[in-house]
């Protein structure tokens, strides 16, 4: 993505006449009439190009330039920068300011960004004064939902304190909704709702997950989607943006794909999408791609030099036949690999 103080005026057109709809948008542009169009088209370019050249958002802009694809994520991440900003200088200035809340949704396939954004907009948050520490506390069911009756609200008001000052991110939230009124997940619901209450601005909670999943997850609890006014979705990356990934992450590790080792990743690539497009895991399908074949190469590179060191090229090179399809799951098989991070 380019800088926003880079942006040509055709983009900033585009943006401000196709910017998909986001709630965040209520809290923005809730005074926006449906004749004032080209006015407000026209104040949003405007907007864009007044951008300072220098100044705290480049700090976040630099971070955002590094993940691939995800405009309309970072166009998001840039508006809650604005609000935030805005209010600052409307404190500087005498004016009353209105806190916001900015517990969010997150809607996604897997391998999409999310906990990076999440991280992202946590250190953002306490770069601009509205968190005081700024960390991510990263939760599933599993560390919510306890054994017996109120086993489950004090797990969960352990960890809501202990992501005080920071994020609280609940990935694959609605399992807690799945066991039905008598399971413990609706305990864990209930002790959230009441820890947003109680500790109003001083943590953000994110749940998270498959956009189905979640989208039925707010439907059947209708005091949820109220409380959470930022919701984001996370698109699939493309086949162009997933090769580029690919590439990015062999060269953090100094590594390089041969052009044939790129045709045949976006083979691989096609073939799970093809046999999962509903639950494709987009980059962390790549990362496990790109794991494998670094293993494969090892086991290559001993088998052909048993007694000798490979040059330079040959350690850095990884080559079609090192790229091969995962083996089928077997039941025992749990989780997946966690060399380079999540």
């Amino acid at each position: 993505m380019n800088g926003r103080t880079g942006t040509s005026d055709s983009r900033n057109s585009a943006a401000a006449t196709a910017r998909p709809s986001r709630q965040i948008n209520v809290i923005l542009r809730s005074g926006d009439a449906s004749g004032a169009a080209p006015a407000a088209a026209a104040a949003s370019n405007e907007a864009a190009k007044a951008i300072p050249a220098s100044g705290p958002w480049l700090e976040w802009q630099r971070e955002l330039d590094r993940m691939v694809g995800l405009e309309s994520v970072k166009e998001l991440v840039f508006e809650i920068y604005a609000l935030l900003q805005i209010a600052h200088l409307r404190g500087e200035a005498g004016l009353h300011s209105e806190a916001h809340v900015y517990h969010m949704i997150f809607k996604g396939n897997p391998g999409t960004g999310k906990t990076t954004v999440a991280r992202l907009l946590a250190k953002l948050f306490q770069g601009m004064g509205l968190l005081t520490k700024g960390h991510l506390v990263e939760v599933e069911r599993a560390d919510l939902v306890g054994e017996y009756i109120g086993h489950t609200a004090q797990k969960t008001r352990d960890l809501v304190k202990k992501s005080l000052g920071g994020v609280l991110f609940i990935d694959e939230a609605y399992s807690l909704a799945r066991g039905g009124e008598k399971d413990f997940g609706k305990e864990a619901i209930d002790t959230l709702v009441k820890a947003m209450e109680d500790y109003k601005n001083q943590f953000v909670l994110i749940l998270a997950g498959y956009t189905m999943e979640i989208d039925f997850f707010l439907m059947t609890n209708p005091g949820l989607p109220s409380r959470f006014p930022i919701q984001i979705e996370f698109p699939d990356y493309s086949l162009d943006q997933l090769v580029q990934i690919a590439e990015g992450m062999a060269k953090e590790r100094d590594y390089t794909l041969q052009p044939q080792t790129l045709v045949k990743l976006r083979q691989l690539i096609l073939q799970e999408k093809g046999a999962s497009p509903y639950h494709f895991s987009n980059a962390r399908f790549v990362r496990n791609a790109l794991e494998r074949a670094i293993r494969n190469q090892a086991v290559r590179l001993l088998s052909q030099h048993p007694e000798g060191s490979p040059g330079r090229q040959e350690l850095m090179s990884l080559r079609p036949e090192d790229l091969r399809a995962a083996p089928p799951a077997s039941p025992a098989s749990s989780g997946t690999s966690t060399m380079f991070g999540g």
